[in-house]
């Protein structure tokens, strides 16, 4: 699509403008290595270097305007220059009209959280689909706009706006009825305002615990970003023009019963609340039993003081929190009774990374997963602890230039539930990968150097000091990467797929010799 300058910049708060006001647009970046002839570049503030130093580079590659919020030291003849008070928040407002408001012609589902955000969004979309309507997604892991599923390629859970619009708008091109937005908290802080332009007509939240403290500085303000997200739900009408026809769409909150901070998120919005939560719990669905097994979870559930049986194929009993979120959020946003969806349940199909079992007839279990927090490793470690009869040979790292307080907890976490711990690489990024791993080490003092805790930076490596390790009944838990397909070091990223390097792994021992 193509804009004229002056069209999509006429309510934006400026510093000053000059150069043509009428320059064609075709497309925006905030990389000069993705700029193409007749692009705008927003230069953007970064932690290491400010994006102004490679205006001159967008220019060379054919931008025809530039945002920027300092006084440049060269102007050039026929180029447009945009100055603003703070171009990355001015950037969600410019993506959203140069998109023309795709999210005013889509029914706009958010959902955030600490854990179980990819999962729930990917279950919401199934569950549309399975319900007869057509739906995209953006999340951590996958994305779908058009005609199918694509691999997330970054490590970022929330895209820029530039990318959130487009998306969104090759979703009303392809005829979409509705998106489902992955909100992480810095997507929803004011400081990145990535999601300060989407018409969210529902919000769900899983849970909030420690995390991501380096960015928001105290739990009480990733709490309060994370509100934003319902806050997000009073600041428009929620009619939207659907497949060209004006439509109502339903306005309400999803949230955890069990979170003693629901109340945080309930209060930020005027429009209803609706819970899931455990047996104890006064939720709308309430989950009154549950018995895990390799495979999934079989769940008696109380729907509106109704009773119902349940299946969900997707292994971890953590997972039966971020099904009923699905299902109260679609049974709503279709004014539909839950209990009409339960057949659907049994059908939805896991995330790639979260909690995926690798069988290639190895005597032991195998399973990746995305868990990295101290939260996370909670969450799944106590029930794989309950089922397993052997070990448990648990693998992961920690993200370098991140929370430094969560890496002993890690190591505190695992060494509860874990027989033999192996410390890899994660993403050490610009960080000393030993020293970071000791960190981690730190938390358990009582494991056995090279014995019952090993130190082996290289993760290809590790995964197969891991497998040696394994023995008939045993578990190997590779935690960490999930879906990621690459490691960030100080000479930046290299490939790699924790699924693809098991399965290599296990073929050089006699197993998956067809997985390729």
């Amino acid at each position: 699509m193509a804009q004229r300058l002056s069209e999509f910049t006429a309510n934006i708060k400026l510093i000053s403008r000059r150069g043509p006001a009428q320059a064609l647009i075709q497309g925006l970046a905030y990389d000069s290595r993705q700029v193409e002839p007749g692009f705008l570049f927003f230069a953007l503030p970064g932690i290491h270097e400010n994006g102004e130093v490679y205006i001159d580079k967008a220019i060379a590659a054919g931008a025809l305007a530039i945002v920027h919020q300092s006084p440049l030291r060269e102007y050039k003849e026929g180029i447009s220059y945009i100055q603003v008070e703070d171009s990355r928040f001015s950037m969600s407002a410019i993506a959203a009209a140069f998109y023309d408001s795709p999210s005013a012609s889509l029914g706009v589902i958010g959902v955030t959280g600490t854990e179980g955000k990819s999962s729930t969004v990917y279950l919401i979309y199934q569950l549309l689909w399975l319900c007869g309507r057509k739906a995209g997604f953006i999340s951590t892991v996958q994305y779908r706009s058009g005609a199918q599923e694509l691999w997330n390629p970054e490590h970022q859970t929330t895209p820029e706006a530039t990318t959130i619009h487009r998306a969104l708008a090759q979703m009303v091109d392809y005829g979409m009825e509705f998106a489902v937005i992955e909100a992480s908290s810095h997507g929803l802080s004011a400081r990145t305002n990535r999601l300060g332009d989407v018409l969210f007509d529902a919000a769900v939240i899983l849970n909030v615990r420690h995390e991501h403290l380096e960015f928001h500085g105290s739990l009480e303000q990733y709490r309060q970003d994370k509100a934003n997200l319902f806050r997000a739900l009073d600041g428009h009408e929620h009619k939207k023009t659907i497949l060209g026809a004006q439509t109502a769409i339903p306005a309400f909150a999803v949230v955890n019963a069990d979170d003693p901070y629901a109340g945080i998120y309930t209060g930020a919005t005027d429009k209803p609340a609706f819970s899931f939560g455990g047996a104890g719990s006064r939720a709308d669905i309430r989950a009154l039993r549950v018995h895990s097994d390799e495979g999934g979870n079989d769940i008696d559930l109380d729907i509106g003081g109704r009773a119902f049986s349940a299946r969900i194929n997707l292994p971890g009993a953590f997972n039966v929190d971020n099904c009923l979120a699905a299902l109260l959020c679609v049974s709503h946003i279709l004014e539909r009774d839950a209990a009409e969806l339960l057949p659907f349940l049994p059908l939805l199909k896991p995330v790639r990374g979260r909690m995926t079992r690798i069988d290639c007839g190895q005597a032991f279990e195998l399973i990746v997963d995305y868990a990295h927090t101290p939260s996370s490793f909670q969450a799944i470690l106590p029930s794989l602890r309950e089922r397993v009869s052997g070990k448990i040979i648990c693998l992961f790292g920690s993200g370098g230039e991140r929370d430094l307080q969560k890496r002993p907890q890690q190591g505190r976490i695992a060494a509860d539930y874990c027989d033999t711990i192996i410390l890899a690489d994660e993403d050490p990024r610009g960080e000393d990968p030993v020293e970071l791993l000791e960190m981690i080490a730190a938390g358990c003092p009582e494991k056995q150097r090279d014995k019952e805790l090993f130190i082996i930076p290289d993760r290809p490596t590790a995964l197969r000091k891991a497998l040696s390790l394994a023995k008939a009944g045993d578990l190997v838990l590779l935690l960490g990467k999930g879906h990621e397909n690459s490691i960030i070091g100080k000479g930046g990223s290299r490939p790699y797929d924790e699924i693809s390097e098991a399965q290599a792994a296990l073929a050089e021992i006699g197993f998956c010799k067809n997985e390729g």
